[in-house]
């Protein structure tokens, strides 16, 4: 899971002597994706996770070789590849803005540049999809909404969208494989599939019903919705947990089904509507008697921008004099800036009013950052070794935590879901 052209470089840079070099590479995004206010830093304890195994073994040794990828000195070096520099950068589940350093990579040239595919891959798809969904989760404003989009998506992104999506705000998951990697929650009933399977829809509500209880969501849709209803409440009684709405005008339906489930006595049972949700959707059901949201295919693809269009660029370099040179690119409207860059938020009276990234040609961290703002760079690497507070279940809740903090910390227009500006200006100094 390695592009090509990484090796081909380590190769070149191995035969020039400019291959171990130490260098700082920087992940950032040069604009926010959809014209949106802010974006979500998500995925950076998977990409630490693929970190602690990113080896080349035999087969993958074999591979370069008989296909004649690269020189034999350089498979020699391959061999035994180990990250051992140092990697900081925003906490997972921080908000970033254009210009952000969202990772800063210390190391050589060569075991740095290595690193650029995986981190792009799997921050630039998990922070898509938690951009997607902190909208969703804003717009339903404090209403559960659960993540079910896995038949939309590649077998292991469907995992990964999970894991994002929850930590950005959404309450659960129906895919088990992110529940057991992480322990989100999960959540799931029955399909349109187990009502045709029974003879009737009340046989299928009982048998839902014995096994899972009276608390259980009953889809109601299958045939007609009133129908659907009476037949549930018959079934489980007043005290039924929930309905599920599939279909149809989703707002126009809910009022009806709100309507005749007191008519019914079951006043505490809740409704819950999926059916191609996006924040547009939601949004313009919060005058409806919704109670819990599913969303799938929109939050799956990151709801119109499927990739976050971050990027991974050398910024800073060791000379043979053993100076630091900063680096950047000039190529018009891909341009970067130079140096090694420490990130705080500034705030006044608790609220954020700018992205202050401080600049330091040398290559050193600049010293007065903590007096300008709250600091947003942790360490998640040091001397190659991976703070393990990053990684599994509780690097999760730790990221959806540092998310709920960090959004609350926004100006009150920055929710908007019309395009727009960034909700703070990013001020390089």
């Amino acid at each position: 899971m390695t592009d090509r052209y990484e090796l081909t470089m380590i190769d070149a840079a191995m035969r020039s002597g400019t291959a171990f070099r130490p260098s700082v590479f920087e992940l950032f995004a040069r604009r926010l994706p959809g014209a949106r206010r802010y974006g979500v830093v998500a995925g950076t304890g998977r990409f630490l996770e693929r970190l602690a195994e990113f080896r080349f073994g035999e087969a993958e040794l074999a591979y370069l070789r008989s296909n004649e990828v690269v020189s034999d000195e350089l498979i020699d070096w391959l061999a035994d590849y180990r990250f051992t520099g140092e990697i900081r950068g925003y906490a997972e589940g921080e908000l970033y803005f254009p210009g952000s350093p969202i990772l800063v990579v210390e190391g050589s040239f060569a075991e740095a540049v290595m690193l650029e595919t995986v981190a792009l891959s799997v921050l630039n798809y998990d922070s898509a999809v938690a951009n997607a969904a902190t909208r969703m989760a804003r717009a339903a404003k404090g209403r559960p909404i659960a993540e079910m989009g896995s038949r939309r998506a590649n077998e292991e992104a469907a995992v990964a969208a999970a894991r994002a999506a929850y930590i950005a705000g959404f309450s659960a998951t129906s895919n088990l494989a992110a529940g057991a990697r992480w322990g989100i929650p999960t959540m799931g009933t029955a399909a349109h599939s187990f009502t045709l399977l029974h003879d009737s829809e009340a046989a299928a509500f009982q048998a839902q019903i014995d096994v899972l209880g009276v608390e259980t969501t009953l889809l109601v849709d299958t045939y007609d919705v009133e129908q659907g209803i009476r037949t549930a409440i018959e079934v489980a009684g007043p005290g039924l947990g929930g309905i599920r709405l599939d279909s149809g005008d989703l707002a126009e339906v809910a009022g009806e089904a709100r309507a005749l489930l007191d008519s019914l006595g079951a006043t505490g049972t809740r409704i819950t509507v999926t059916s191609d949700l996006d924040e547009y959707a939601i949004a313009g059901l919060q005058a409806s008697p919704v109670d819990a949201y599913g969303v799938g295919t929109s939050v799956v693809t990151g709801s119109g921008a499927p990739a976050a269009g971050m990027v991974y660029k050398l910024v800073a370099r060791q000379g043979n004099d053993g100076e630091w040179v900063g680096v950047a690119k000039y190529s018009e409207n891909k341009a970067s800036k130079g140096g090694e860059k420490v990130a705080v938020r500034t705030l006044e009276d608790g609220i954020a009013v700018e992205e202050t990234v401080l600049l330091s040609a040398d290559g050193t961290v600049a010293a007065e950052s903590a007096a300008r703002g709250r600091s947003l760079q942790v360490p998640l690497v040091t001397g190659g070794e991976i703070d393990a507070q990053w990684l599994g279940a509780a690097g999760v809740e730790a990221a959806r935590e540092r998310h709920a903090a960090s959004v609350a910390e926004l100006p009150a227009d920055a929710h908007r879901l019309a395009r727009g500006e960034p909700a703070i200006p990013t001020v390089f100094r």
